[in-house]
């Protein structure tokens, strides 16, 4: 079955327990196995700037569900926790990023994979690279340690915040 990593993010409180919920309802779909979760970081916002900062982790699935059948499913959840698409990079109680489907480059209308903005965001590359070995996943042919490497990231940017809450 394809391997796939997810970017979860949350900004509204409660922030871990949307977390949690998100990757409960994940696990739970018959068609998704969650394999691992990365640690949970405490992470400055992207973009729009004045609003809270965020909790982000990755998680890897696996799924015999087609990239844009998995869309539909992410999207669907992000809806059931309350997710609303009012400003771009504004706050939200859940965003769930579909970040590598296997090896895969995949574009639609809807969806591009990998990530376009991965190499931009350390705080996807850092939980990320928790979950690979070396060079296991490339962008652009360059492996994620390089991408974090180009990025001057403050110290506060991303902080290690806990563990990824139990599941069982």
């Amino acid at each position: 079955m394809p391997e796939v990593y997810l970017g979860l993010g949350s900004n509204i409180e409660p922030r871990l327990e949307y977390l949690k919920k998100a990757a409960e309802k994940l696990r739970d779909e018959k068609n998704i196995n969650l394999e691992k979760t990365s640690s949970v970081y405490l992470t400055k916002p992207y973009g729009n700037l004045e609003q809270e900062d965020f909790l982000n982790a990755v998680i890897l699935i696996k799924t015999p569900l087609n990239p844009e059948e998995l869309l539909k499913k992410v999207l669907e959840i992000e809806r059931k926790l309350g997710r609303v698409r009012a400003i771009e990079w504004g706050p939200r109680k859940i965003d769930i990023d579909i970040l590598f489907y296997d090896k895969l480059y995949y574009q639609s209308q809807k969806l591009q994979i990998p990530h376009p903005e991965i190499k931009n965001r350390a705080f996807v590359m850092i939980p990320l690279l928790e979950l690979i070995e070396e060079e296991e996943l490339l962008l652009e042919g360059k492996d994620i340690h390089f991408w974090l490497e180009k990025l001057e990231i403050d110290e506060d940017e991303v902080k290690l915040y806990s563990e990824f809450p139990d599941l069982s």
